[in-house]
């Protein structure tokens, strides 16, 4: 096993990562969905209705529950699904949000992809980050 490929499986057993369905259950209950994907994939593939495009690099800050850059509408309890393309780099997103603060920080099994391939909805994408 990789030095990459361990970190990946530290990460997720702080997870209960989520399969398509249950993320769009949770959505409809108030879930954040975050995607992290570089806006040329989220103009080529699409995006999650509602969900928040969030650079990787800016994550932290605008997530930070306390911090005076965190974006509005969330708290440091409601549940946050990040999403990359295949849920990789998601993973390690999530468990970095839980040692922020986020308890109930999570990421979805498959990505974006996933999601898509099971029949979700998806909406032009393209949508700028969150600054």
């Amino acid at each position: 096993m990789s030095a990459v490929d361990d970190l990946l499986a530290q990460a997720r057993a702080e997870l209960t990562r989520v399969e398509p369905a249950e993320a769009d259950r949770m959505r409809a209950d108030g879930a954040l969905i975050v995607d992290i994907r570089p806006i040329a994939n989220r103009a080529a593939e699409g995006e999650i209705p509602g969900s928040v495009p969030v650079e990787r690099i800016h994550l932290e800050w605008r997530l930070d529950p306390e911090g005076e850059h965190r974006m509005p509408g969330f708290t440091a309890t409601t549940p946050v699904i990040v999403v990359c393309n295949e849920g990789y780099s998601s993973s390690l997103a999530a468990r970095d949000l839980k040692h922020l603060g986020l308890p109930n920080a999570t990421d979805l099994i498959g990505g974006f992809r996933a999601w898509a391939a099971a029949g979700l909805p998806v909406q032009p994408g393209g949508t700028p980050a969150v600054p």
